[in-house]
C-alpha cells in the first residue's frame, strides 16, 4: 500500500493509506490539506507497520516516525 502523511488544519499529522495502483500525485490532488509531510509505502508485518520508499511525483520520502503515527491512528482513530 502507499501512503501520504498530511498536516491537518490543526497541525496534527494525518495518514492516508491507499492502493499501489493510485499514484501519490493523484491522491494528493484529492485531499484538502495544504501540506504533505511525507510519502512512501507502508506494510504491516508481524512486528508492526513499516514505512519505506518515497514519492518521486511529490518529492517526498518516508520519515522515521511515520509508522508509529499510522499505528497510533489504528489504536485510537479519534486522535
Amino acid at each position: 500500500m502507499k501512503y501520504i502523511l498530511f498536516e491537518d488544519f490543526s497541525g496534527a499529522p494525518v495518514p492516508v493509506i491507499f492502493p499501489n495502483r493510485i499514484d501519490h500525485a493523484e491522491m494528493r490532488e484529492q485531499m484538502p490539506y495544504a501540506k504533505a509531510l511525507s510519502a512512501g509505502y507502508v506494510s504491516l508485518r508481524p512486528d508492526g507497520f513499516h514505512c519505506h520508499g518515497n514519492s518521486k511525483s511529490l518529492e517526498l520520502q518516508a520519515a522515521p516516525g511515520d509508522a508509529q503515527i499510522i499505528a497510533d491512528k489504528f489504536e485510537d482513530p479519534e486522535s
